[in-house]
């Protein structure tokens, strides 16, 4: 009932933004002419885009708030009931998610950056989207990395709901390097849990002394990546090296990932990193990218409305401000296209919509949601 009633609510109540015309741009890429659809812009650093059922999107916005947007482009006011965020740097509110039952239990889950006693550090709250008044109601916070700590780089972080509807995400090391290989603590790891908090017995460290239960992988540095491989049902992410090495991993159960005791980058200085590449009992990643892109989010495509690319995997580039585009071959990425470049924007979330198109959040204090459509499908 309350969706059958949502949209003639949404437009009565007071928005922030409307769109009467949407800006379109045209790009070309190998196999299609593109235009580009400016849906909504005057979002403040827009971090994460999720779409709810009935077609309307919830974003995130870096200095702590959540927005609804109408298919139509329409912005709402910041969601009142959102927990206040470690609004430092990189800090602040990042992913949210629906649950997969949305249409009956209107649950969503968003990380970010939790203020508190050291500073802040990554956590993740389930709430209840109460629709009509555009607030977060029943809030309760069901993970919160530890230790805290000071300063506002690599809090990760992206969500995912496993096929067994777990729940996956990714955490960064928070610029403690030499933190990473002390298993005792959260710095740079893929963490899973039940949609409730509680952690799955089947969790690789479960029982094991000086491991945290909820670690599902090891070793990683600041992946903002995350997506489900749609045929493998397999968790993929991405993460950001230093100067070169950001990398694609399949992360499983228990794997440690390397850093910083292996990378194919360097450190800012010119320094190398740790050992080297490879180490045996260290995990290699499937691709990586040097020099870097600075990946941010990540989208396989399923759809019908660029049918060439079906099974394609998409990633934003903050730093090479453009989309890249991966062919797959099982788990080997045998090609690489970068589209949009012309576009010259920083490309924070990558998604698929709905309707078979794709939407991209760009990265600035006056963030804009795209919408990519072939020309000639």
């Amino acid at each position: 009932m309350q969706y059958r009633i949502f949209l003639s609510l949404f437009l009565a109540i007071s928005f922030t933004q409307t769109l009467l015309a949407q800006p379109v741009e045209i790009y070309q890429s190998q196999d299609y002419r593109l235009r580009v659809v400016t849906l909504a812009k005057g979002l403040e650093y827009p971090w994460g885009l999720a779409f709810l059922p009935s077609g309307s999107m919830i974003v995130s916005e870096l200095g702590g708030t959540l927005r609804l947007v109408s298919p139509k482009g329409v912005v709402s006011a910041p969601l009142k009931g959102v927990p206040d965020v470690y609004a430092q740097g990189q800090g602040g509110m990042l992913d949210v998610l629906p649950d997969r039952d949305f249409k009956n239990n209107y649950t969503i889950y968003f990380s970010y950056a939790e203020p508190g006693k050291g500073g802040g550090a990554t956590a993740v709250a389930r709430a209840r989207l109460d629709l009509k008044n555009l607030q977060l109601t029943d809030v309760k916070v069901i993970f919160r990395a530890w230790p805290k700590s000071e300063g506002g780089r690599h809090f990760g972080s992206r969500l995912v709901l496993a096929r067994d509807n777990t729940l996956f995400f990714t955490i960064g090391d928070r610029a403690q390097r030499e933190r990473v290989q002390d298993f005792s603590i959260n710095r740079g790891q893929v963490i899973r849990i039940n949609r409730d908090g509680s952690i799955p017995q089947d969790n690789p460290f479960v029982g094991r002394a000086g491991y945290r239960p909820e670690v599902w992988s090891l070793g990683h540095r600041n992946p903002q990546g995350a997506a489900l491989h749609p045929e493998t049902g397999k968790l993929w992410i991405h993460e950001h090296g230093a100067q070169g090495g950001d990398e694609i991993n399949v992360p499983e159960a228990g794997k440690n990932y390397g850093w910083p005791i292996i990378s194919y980058g360097e450190y800012y200085s010119g320094k190398k990193i740790g050992v080297g590449t490879r180490k045996p009992g260290l995990e290699q990643p499937i691709y990586y990218w040097d020099p870097s892109i600075a990946p941010s989010g990540m989208a396989f495509y399923t759809g019908d409305r660029f049918a060439k690319w079906r099974g394609n995997l998409f990633i934003g580039a903050l730093k090479s401000r453009l989309v890249v585009r991966l062919v797959l071959k099982g788990e080997t990425i045998v090609a690489e296209e970068r589209i949009l470049a012309k576009l010259d924007e920083r490309i924070r979330d990558v998604r698929q919509g709905p309707d078979g198109f794709l939407y991209l959040l760009t990265d600035s204090a006056n963030g804009r949601i795209l919408r990519v459509e072939p020309i000639n499908p």
